[in-house]
């Protein structure tokens, strides 16, 4: 017998939730529900979660996950790739509208939708309920793209293509990534780890750059050339010239900035050949400022690339770069910590501690 009500978790304030039970609306044409199989916690939702987010103080959060189907709204019946779909696939979706009507969209920017959080921010108690994906069930509208998710690729795996991986494998080809080239990555956790994958399989040279050793043990596992521990170069000096002896003094002709530390920003400059490229992905929370020359980057001629979100159609590139190399990366080792539904509090507050590195909830 299908379900007719379901559960979401609701920040009432940053570091506080509550548990909230509504019913089930039929999806509207073009929508879907589903019901969430597994669901990540992202470094967006501990910055919203601890109160760092400037607008977004409450509401439903949650956008990492994959679900199975369980109602389609009339006129659904395939993925935004146009792969039939019925009740009881397995699919991931955006986790952002894209309007294709609002100025960025009219010029191909469907990453820079203006509606893309359209529903996040809402209070569950306004139908359809489901905006975050902590919750048992969640409401995929129908400018969410979606697709079905490849037999081979296990849940948890699947549970991290439509941000993470989606996200950094936008970014590097935003960045203009060539073979050959050598690009450090700055930070080792869900966002470098995949952008690893990605660099590795357009024929890059990995450089990684973290303050945990464990999670540099992850980078070398999933292919990194080069890994620097910052308690071993514990001045930025001291990291510039290890980057130079690993460049033959040239620098990195691209830096990836996926730490999400304002400092990071400043000091990945240094690292960048003259005329380099810097891919900025992981500051995401304004008001968090650091000093920095605009001199030394004017005269060092660096391309600066920020990335918010991607094209939705790089879930479904995301999702065929998995099914082409599930075997050739520990994508299984990307999540160290599960929790249930109910925990979803304990599970926030032990990401925000550091903790844990990536949890999920499995609600089931």
């Amino acid at each position: 017998m299908r379900e007719t009500k379901g559960r979401v978790a609701e920040m009432t304030s940053p570091m506080e939730l509550v548990f909230k039970e509504y019913p089930l609306v039929e999806p509207a044409p073009g929508a879907v529900i589903v019901k969430i199989i597994q669901t990540n916690i992202c470094g967006s939702e501990l910055h919203i979660w601890k109160g760092h987010h400037p607008v977004i103080r409450s509401g439903a959060l949650g956008h990492e996950m994959i679900g199975e189907i369980h109602a389609l709204g009339e006129g659904v019946e395939t993925d935004f790739a146009g792969t039939p779909v019925k009740v009881g696939d397995r699919i991931v979706s955006a986790y952002f509208l894209t309007c294709r009507k609002c100025p960025p969209c009219q010029h191909g920017q469907f990453n820079l939708c203006e509606n893309a959080y359209k529903y996040w921010r809402l209070p569950t108690e306004e139908a359809p309920h489901f905006h975050g994906t902590f919750g048992t069930h969640y409401y995929i509208h129908s400018d969410q793209y979606f697709y079905k998710v490849p037999d081979n690729i296990s849940n948890s795996v699947a549970a991290s293509a439509n941000c993470a991986l989606s996200q950094v494998y936008f970014g590097l080809e935003q960045g203009n990534v060539v073979s050959g080239e050598t690009i450090l990555i700055q930070g080792a956790g869900g966002l470098g780890l995949n952008a690893i994958a990605v660099a590795k399989e357009k024929q890059l040279k990995v450089i990684v750059v973290d303050g945990v050793e464990s999670r540099l043990d992850q980078a070398k596992a999933f292919g990194a050339d080069e890994v620097i521990l910052i308690s071993d170069f514990p001045t930025v000096e001291q990291r510039v010239a290890q980057i130079m002896r690993l460049t033959g003094n040239h620098g990195v002709d691209v830096a990836l900035e996926v730490a999400g530390v304002p400092q990071a920003f400043a000091e990945g400059v240094e690292y960048i050949r003259a005329g380099g490229r810097y891919i900025v992905i992981g500051n995401i929370s304004p008001g968090q400022t650091v000093e920095f020359d605009p001199g030394y980057l004017t005269r060092k001629a660096i391309q600066i690339i920020p990335v918010l979100r991607y094209n939705p159609w790089y879930l479904k590139k995301a999702l065929d770069f998995l099914e082409r190399n599930i075997d050739r990366y520990p994508f299984e080792t990307l999540l160290d910590a599960s929790f249930s539904f109910e925990e979803i509090k304990i599970a926030l507050d032990e990401s925000a501690k550091r903790s844990v590195t990536r949890a999920t909830i499995i609600p089931t």
